[in-house]
């Protein structure tokens, strides 16, 4: 038995679209999977002029509250609000659907480009790799910069996003960034009530039962739990990857940009990849459209216990992407109901200005340390950061100016 769905009201009075299959589900995603350029922010972009605007799939307020429960929940912000989308238009398998669409571009080119830097080998010295991770450098200054405006415009939000900062990086593990995400919800519970604005009553045709919904939330921990458990008693690589990458996709708020701290944590140290290799990757996952969590694909083709290559970049891909799928099912039936809560909406302001710090904290570390070495790497991030901001240019060419523009400098001191 599913929830009845609520009537939407758009705004020229037209009816929604009907009920559809997860095949046009599918195909319309793939679309936005090949040309979403530009980061989480972009997608939600695209997301509303395709699915709100032309489709009509749902109105504003539905989408307002779809996007305000994914910024809240861990994990890729811009990916759950497509299964969610999948999910209002045609069920649960149309949340697989949108999830496929929208990611197997992205995570086939990422595997692609693991298969290159496996078969060059050691690229540590490499000039063109530098060069990513300057770029690396430059988007994650601009995703701070963007975040910081509208998500900490007072200087109690920007007191709490440099506090979660400095917790970040005094405690730099997954439980500094949860003991941040938690003390920055509980500041706006309790300070910041006040600069919630009101907010009209709107419903979602969310076709889930509550059951399913239930046992999806209870998996969710269950997972969350016992892998850790289950990796140390039977110590087989592919239990340990999966159980890193299902942490890292279950532990992170703030979407791509800020699991890129507690990825390095879960495969540097441990000697699965060198430093190099991973930064070059996350350089590379400018370049494509769709989410940056594809990321994971390139780390699991790369590194060096196996299963690496295709397999250990599908077990990558499924594991960190699996906790949101779940806490989305979990989650998204009872939502519409709960976020007409002031306190729900006062510690959601926190929460978002505490994301903002541990971006910060990312950008220092390890991005900034591994990528800024003299005048002339902050010379090329500061035109990096100058094009992505100002001269509004795709990160995909920016990130080809910055492979090139290092390999020449390379060239020349060569």
């Amino acid at each position: 038995m599913t929830i009845p769905a609520h009537p939407l009201h758009l705004a020229d009075g037209a009816a929604p679209a009907p009920w559809g299959s997860p095949a046009e589900v599918f195909l319309a995603f793939l679309r936005l999977g090949l040309t979403s350029f530009g980061g989480p922010v972009a997608h939600l972009g695209y997301f509303r002029t395709e699915f709100v605007t032309r489709r009509r799939w749902l109105d504003e307020a539905g989408y307002a509250d779809i996007v305000a429960l994914c910024q809240f929940l861990p994990g890729p912000a811009s990916s759950q609000v497509g299964m969610s989308l999948g999910i209002l238009r045609a069920g649960l398998p149309g949340a697989a659907a949108a999830w496929l669409g929208f990611t197997l571009p992205s995570a086939l080119a990422m595997i692609v480009f693991g298969y290159g830097v496996t078969r060059i080998g050691d690229v540590s010295g490499a000039a063109w790799l530098h060069g990513l991770k300057i770029v690396a450098a430059a988007v994650v200054a601009q995703a701070v910069w963007g975040m910081t405006r509208s998500l900490c415009p007072d200087r109690e939000r920007a007191t709490v996003a440099v506090a979660a900062s400095l917790l970040a990086l005094a405690v730099p593990t997954a439980w500094g960034q949860i003991g941040a995400i938690i003390a920055g919800g509980l500041v706006g519970w309790s300070l910041l009530g006040g600069r919630v604005p009101p907010r009209a009553e709107s419903h979602l045709p969310v076709h889930l039962p509550r059951s399913l919904s239930v046992i999806a939330a209870l998996l969710f921990f269950a997972l969350l739990i016992g892998l850790p458990l289950f990796a140390a008693a039977v110590p087989w690589q592919p239990i340990r990857l999966f159980d890193s990458f299902y942490r890292s996709g279950a532990l992170v708020f703030g979407g791509g940009h800020v699991v890129l701290p507690l990825l390095q944590s879960e495969v540097v140290p441990p000697g699965w990849m060198s430093n190099d290799t991973f930064l070059a990757g996350y350089g590379a996952a400018q370049a494509v459209p769709g989410p940056l969590f594809t990321l994971s694909a390139y780390l699991g083709t790369v590194m060096g216990p196996r299963p690496n290559g295709w397999l250990g970049g599908l077990i990558c891909l499924v594991a960190v992407f699996l906790p949101s799928f779940l806490l989305l099912i979990g989650a998204l039936p009872f939502w519409a109901t709960l976020r007409q809560r002031p306190a729900v909406q006062a510690a959601l302001l926190g929460v978002n200005a505490a994301v903002v710090g541990l971006l910060l904290a990312a950008l220092y570390r390890p991005v900034w340390t591994s990528a800024i070495l003299g005048p002339a790497d902050f010379a090329l991030a500061i035109v990096a950061f100058l094009m992505l901001t100002l001269w509004a240019v795709p990160p995909w060419l920016v990130v080809v100016f910055g492979a090139v523009a290092a390999g020449i400098a390379g060239v020349l001191a060569g």
